[in-house]
C-alpha cells in the first residue's frame, strides 16, 4: 500500500471547510485593500532561487526540491516572492501600473525535517507591493497583516520589527556581527562557523541551542543605519503607532533570506511552540534589479496556513447553506427527483441524492451520514398530488409542499 510522503498532509473533506474559510476571509481583506490575485507556477528555474534567496541561505543549501534533466535544473518553489518578482519582470507589469499590489495563495515546498508546524509541502497566503520605496508601503503592508489576523480571529500574537537598512548599512551590520562573533566562534555549530565568514546574518537564524544562546547575548542597536534609512524606519514606526498597531523593535531580527533590505518584521504566537513564527515579511528594494528588472522598491509578507489553522481553528466558522437530500421511491419518482435536484441547484441550494436504488430507511440513513439538514421525499402519493414531502432532520417536522414552496422553505 502506498502512503503519503513524509512531511506532507492529506487535507480531508472535514478539514477543507476550515481551509476555505481562511482563504475566503483572506480574499475579502485583500479586496478591501485593492490587491489583485496572481498565480505563478510551482516549478521554476533553480537559478532564480540561488540568485534571489542567497547562496548560503538554509533554503538554497539544504531545503530545495530539485528536478534535473540533461540541460536544466528546476526547483519546486520554496517561497512566493521570487516567483512573483520574476513574473512581474517577465510580464512587464511595471508598464501597466506604477504600483502593483498582488496577493497569492498556494503550496510551497522545502526539504525539511517534518515536525509540528513544519512540513515539506506547506501553504502560504501572502502579498507583494512592487513599485515604491516609500514608508507608506511598509505601513500599509503591516496594517494589512493585522487586518488579516483580525479577520481570522487570531489574537495573542507579537509583532516584531527591525530595519536592516540599505546595502551599505547591511555591510556595516555584518561587520559588527562578525567582530562580535569571531571571538566566540569555537562555541558555534559547524554551519555557523562557516556562516561567520560567508554570510554572518544567517547565524542569527540558527536554531542550535548554543548558537541561539550566543546570539541572545549580542548587543546590536541601530547604529548601522544611515540617515535616510533611520528616517525611513522612524516614519514606519510612527505610522504604525498612529494606527494603534502594537509592535516591538527587535535589533536581532534579520529574516532568513538575503534579498531583504530596510524594514523586516515577524509575527509570533506562543501557541505554536518552538516553530512560533506565524507570518513574516519585509522590504526587498534591490531584488527586481538583481533579477534584471527595473530598480524599484518592493515589500511583501507571507503567512503559513497550516500554522494559522493551529491557532485560528477555534475562531473559524463558515455558514453553509443547508444540504437537501432528495429521495425518489420507485422508477417514476427517480426520474422526477432529477428535476427537483436541478431546480434546487438552479436556486443555489446544495442538493444531492443516492445514486443507487435503496429503501426509504437506507436512503434516510445515507442522508443522515451526509449531515443533510432536509430530506425531500418523492413517492407515489407525492407524484399523484404534485408535491414533495420535506422533512427537517433537526426538528423532525415533516410537511407536504409544492416545489416553489419547497425552494422558499429551504432558502430561509
Amino acid at each position: 500500500m502506498f502512503k503519503r510522503v513524509a512531511g506532507t498532509k492529506d487535507i480531508l473533506p472535514q478539514e477543507t471547510l476550515q481551509w476555505q474559510t481562511i482563504e475566503d476571509l483572506a480574499r475579502q481583506v485583500f479586496s478591501l485593500y485593492a490587491y489583485q490575485e496572481i498565480r505563478t507556477p510551482v516549478l521554476e528555474d533553480a537559478g532564480l532561487y540561488n540568485r534571489s534567496l542567497g547562496e548560503f541561505t538554509e533554503i538554497v543549501q539544504k531545503q530545495m526540491f530539485l528536478v534535473n534533466n540533461k540541460e536544466d535544473t528546476y526547483a519546486l518553489r520554496p517561497e512566493g516572492t521570487a516567483s512573483i518578482v520574476r513574473a512581474y519582470i517577465e510580464n512587464s507589469l511595471d508598464k501597466t501600473a506604477s504600483l502593483s499590489r498582488l496577493y497569492y495563495i498556494g503550496p510551497m515546498f522545502r526539504l525539511e525535517r517534518p515536525q509540528k508546524g513544519r512540513l515539506r509541502q506547506f501553504h502560504h497566503i501572502g502579498a507583494e507591493v512592487i513599485g515604491s520605496g516609500e514608508p507608506q508601503v511598509d505601513i500599509e503592508v503591516i496594517s494589512l497583516c493585522v487586518s488579516l489576523l483580525k479577520a481570522w480571529g487570531v489574537s495573542g500574537y507579537e509583532l516584531l520589527l527591525n530595519s536592516l537598512g540599505c546595502v551599505q548599512d547591511r555591510k556595516r551590520l555584518m561587520r559588527q556581527l562578525s567582530d562580535a562573533l569571531r571571538s566566540r566562534s569555537r562555541e558555534l555549530c559547524d554551519d555557523c562557523k562557516v556562516r561567520v565568514e560567508k554570510n554572518v546574518l544567517r547565524v542569527l537564524d540558527c536554531k542550535q541551542e548554543a548558537c541561539r544562546r550566543i546570539v541572545s547575548g549580542l548587543h546590536i542597536g541601530s547604529s548601522h543605519l544611515c540617515g535616510d534609512c533611520a528616517a525611513h524606519f522612524s516614519s514606519v514606526c510612527q505610522g504604525l503607532k498612529k494606527l494603534g498597531i502594537e509592535f516591538s523593535v527587535e535589533p536581532l531580527l534579520v529574516r532568513g533570506l538575503d534579498y531583504y533590505t530596510r524594514t523586516v518584521f515577524e509575527i509570533k504566537h506562543k501557541g505554536l511552540g518552538a516553530q512560533d513564527a506565524l507570518g513574516a515579511g519585509g522590504r526587498y528594494d534591490n531584488l527586481c534589479a538583481e533579477l534584471s528588472g527595473p530598480q524599484t522598491g518592493a515589500m511583501g509578507f507571507a503567512f503559513g496556513v497550516e500554522r494559522l489553522l493551529l491557532i485560528a481553528t477555534p475562531h473559524v466558522h463558515k455558514q453553509e447553506k443547508p444540504l437537501v437530500f432528495v429521495i425518489g421511491l420507485g422508477e417514476e419518482a427517480a426520474q422526477e427527483k432529477l428535476l427537483v435536484l436541478d431546480e434546487l441547484r438552479t436556486h443555489n441550494i446544495p442538493a444531492t441524492t443516492n445514486l443507487e436504488e435503496k429503501s426509504l430507511k437506507g436512503s434516510m440513513r445515507q442522508a443522515n451520514d451526509m449531515k443533510a439538514r432536509f430530506v425531500a421525499i418523492i413517492g407515489e402519493n407525492e407524484l399523484k398530488n404534485k408535491v414533495v414531502t420535506l422533512k427537517d432532520m433537526s426538528s423532525g417536522e415533516q410537511k407536504e409542499l409544492s416545489l416553489p414552496d419547497l425552494i422558499r422553505t429551504v432558502s430561509i
